[in-house]
């Protein structure tokens, strides 16, 4: 893309960007602009046609005084018994006539001019003061040389800027040709003032459209500010954590259907409640399936602590074949998965109705240290570290829940990751928060899979898991229930090579 057209698309882009009422506000001057500068221009061009008729007509009526009018005999204007053009001007620069007296009956501003044979002959300019004058030469030069059939038109003399006519000499008489003309002074004056007259009072035009139409645009459009506070309102509520219930609504004076921000403000109290109604839809269906979950758990809680006991006794008892004991450890294996499996549906079952144990000063320093010990006898094919301040950190939660924590976390990274992976566990104590992290150097997370690695029965790519099959996808949402639960908040960033949790708690005696 070139340089303009960059520039092009970033100045459509900015002015899309403006808000609506300033836009309604510029497109307003913008037609008022263009419709007064219209006015100005026909105003300006309909009186300059005017003028310049008059002008014309005044260039005419002199002509007919002087006997040159078309269709008039040239004899009319012969001076008795002299049998030569009386002189129109008054006075001859051509013959001997001196003085230039004061000519009475003749326009200030206005010239004379008799040509014989291709020469001038006679000439007077009336000045604003009523006396009279002689042309120059150049000014004669140039009147000379007017075409007599050409319609009126604009000259600069040297003393000004004058209208010009040129009318022939009728038949029979000597003169050649007699120009007249008017100065275009009065005329292009009255054109100035108009035009700053309309200048003017488009300026003012302007100044009171646009103090006026930003009242009234502002006034018009102020319910869609409380359009959009609602819609920022239902923006900031917690519907992906449970809520159900929209409490904000589009005031009745703004929702009134009949105007556009009506309309939209209707439509959008319509969305909500359709939103709403949806979330009770989607809060029930849940809550029946997790009912469900739990009520399963606690139903198969029993059958399978008899499958684990009758497994164990025959283990124990009998003798039984070596097939037929691979077989027996395998049912006893299994059982057992089965159960840990119940046994987390049963503690989410249970974060779900608020059932949990009482909070308390909890030494995190040392059930880290306890943890970490439990993981190194469990998978010592793998890399343990921790990174521990020097004093103790206490933080006001459930034992048991942060235990769990603790121990889901770092299963989690020694079963997702290849034998020899370092893991090392980090505690850092702020203010008010304290942060715990467990990092690895394993393969990492695919980044797909990210956003819904909390979520319950979620699953890893295999490539990062050590067995397929092995786990249930409840251990990190059992994370991020408890930390929950604990007033706390739980995230994780990965790449390849790096792998780290982040668990932020509140320190004891914190609200």
């Amino acid at each position: 893309m070139s340089g303009k057209a960059r520039h092009a698309a970033g100045g459509r882009a900015e002015l899309r960007s403006h808000p609506l009422r300033t836009k309604l506000i510029l497109a307003t001057l913008a037609l008022l602009t263009a419709t007064c500068a219209a006015l100005g221009l026909f105003s300006h061009v309909a009186m300059s046609r005017y003028l310049t008729g008059v002008l014309d007509d005044s260039l005419e009526r002199a002509a007919g005084r002087a006997g040159f009018s078309p269709g008039q005999a040239g004899e009319q204007n012969q001076a008795p018994g002299t049998g030569r053009a009386q002189d129109p001007a008054g006075a001859d620069n051509g013959t001997g006539a001196k003085g230039n007296g004061t000519q009475y009956g003749r326009r200030p501003g206005s010239f004379n001019v008799v040509v014989e044979d291709g020469l001038p002959r006679r000439s007077s300019l009336v000045l604003e003061d009523g006396s009279a004058e002689f042309l120059t030469a150049a000014d004669l030069e140039l009147l000379a040389a007017a075409d007599p059939g050409s319609s009126p038109g604009n000259i600069d003399l040297s003393s000004g800027r004058y209208r010009v006519d040129a009318f022939a000499s009728p038949s029979g008489t000597a003169e050649g040709m007699f120009v007249t003309g008017l100065s275009t002074g009065p005329r292009d004056r009255t054109l100035a003032s108009l035009d700053i007259t309309m200048v003017v009072l488009s300026l003012a035009g302007l100044l009171v459209t646009g103090f006026t139409g930003t009242v009234i645009i502002r006034r018009s459009l102020r319910p869609l500010d409380k359009l959009a506070a609602v819609a920022t309102s239902v923006s900031k509520l917690p519907l992906a954590s449970g809520e159900v219930e929209i409490p904000v609504r589009v005031p009745e004076a703004a929702a009134r259907p009949g105007s556009e921000v009506g309309t939209v403000g209707s439509a959008l109290n319509g969305m909500i409640d359709h939103v709403t109604n949806a979330l009770r839809a989607r809060q029930a269906s849940e809550t029946k399936v997790r009912q469900f979950v739990a009520d399963a758990s606690h139903e198969l809680r029993t059958p399978l602590t008899a499958i684990r006991g009758y497994t164990e006794l025959v283990l124990l008892s009998e003798h039984v074949s070596p097939p037929g004991r691979a077989a027996l450890e395998r049912v006893d294996s299994e059982s057992r998965r089965m159960s840990a499996l119940v046994e987390d549906l049963l503690l989410l079952a249970r974060l779900d109705e608020g059932q949990r144990g009482e909070p308390a000063e909890v030494d995190l320093t040392e059930l880290i240290i306890e943890s970490v010990s439990d993981a190194q006898v469990s998978a010592p094919e793998d890399q343990w570290t921790l990174t521990l301040p020097e004093e103790p950190v206490t933080v006001s939660a459930v034992d048991a829940e942060l235990r769990q924590i603790l121990i889901n976390l770092l299963s989690n990274a020694h079963r997702h990751t290849p034998p020899g992976t370092r893991v090392d566990v980090g505690l850092q104590s702020g203010s008010a928060w304290v942060t715990l992290t467990v990092t690895d150097d394993g393969p990492g997370i695919d980044p797909d899979f990210i956003d819904s690695l909390f979520s319950r029965f979620s699953k890893a790519d295999f490539a990062r898991t050590r067995g397929s099959g092995s786990s249930t996808g409840l251990g990190l949402a059992i994370v991020s229930a408890l930390v929950t639960a604990n007033r706390g908040t739980v995230d994780v960033e990965s790449k390849p090579g790096r792998t780290c949790f982040t668990v932020v708690l509140p320190l004891a005696g914190t609200r």
